[in-house]
């Protein structure tokens, strides 16, 4: 069974429709980039996925469990990892880290040997006690993103998470995610940089509120006769 399994999900905000049934599947450790403009309706579909918002019509499930029904067993198997950044700048580091191990429930001691070996496998033991504010954008993203795998999800979800931040780092961050998947974590990332869909194991297109295009990215530039899924993009966008 998929991880997350997705039938005509649609999205109405009064007669506009954000969302326009889509359906797709995603296998456990797969990387699926969710791709799109802007306003093309990946973030409504996500928060849709995570529980923050209810379809109007269609059906989905995520880890087993119905977003409709079950939103709050989702919130409970997902890490997230917003647009936005999503730490906070006035605590420091450790102090991060540990507000967001008791929002997920990890005992204190569960919590301290987390802290340690993630500072040490990001080369932020230093940092320990320094804002997040004082911290430069690259290493920030890195620790929401290591942040939000605190409590051993199931299934990651990325909103546009390498916006704002130089190519190296996001080189980099593509690494952090290659690591999760290959532990057997789902990663369902949006982004509106087609150059990274060529990270992922699948990708999916939306214009316009539908997923004009599914598949890998060799068989998208294939089918398409396209050299770059950029180009794959602007046929899709245009037509």
């Amino acid at each position: 069974m998929s991880i997350i399994e997705v039938n005509d999900l649609t999205r109405m905000f009064g007669s506009f429709t954000a969302v326009d049934h889509i359906s797709f599947s995603v296998e456990a450790g797969e990387i699926l980039g969710f791709l799109g403009a802007n306003g093309a309706g990946k973030t409504t579909a996500m928060r849709m996925l995570t529980g923050l918002l209810e379809p109007t019509s269609g059906e989905a499930t995520v880890s087993g469990f119905d977003v409709y029904t079950q939103p709050e067993k989702i919130k409970q198997t997902i890490g997230y990892m917003s647009q936005r950044f999503s730490l906070y700048e006035d605590l420091t580091v450790a102090e991060n880290i540990r507000f967001y191990g008791g929002i997920y429930g990890l005992s204190r001691r569960a919590i301290k040997e987390k802290t340690t070996a993630l500072l040490a496998r990001l080369d932020l033991s230093h940092a320990r006690d320094l804002r997040i504010a004082a911290l430069p954008l690259g290493w920030r993203q890195k620790l929401a993103f290591s942040v939000a795998l605190l409590h051993d999800p199931r299934v990651l979800f990325l909103d546009e998470p390498t916006g704002g931040v130089d190519p190296i780092t996001r080189r980099q961050f593509w690494d952090l995610i290659y690591e999760t998947a290959g532990r057997g974590i789902t990663v369902f990332v949006t982004t509106h940089y087609m150059d990274e869909a060529e990270y992922c194991d699948r990708v999916s297109i939306m214009v316009d509120g539908k997923i004009e295009a599914l598949g890998t990215p060799a068989a998208l530039k294939t089918q398409f006769a396209a050299a770059s899924m950029d180009e794959v993009f602007v046929r899709l966008a245009r037509a």
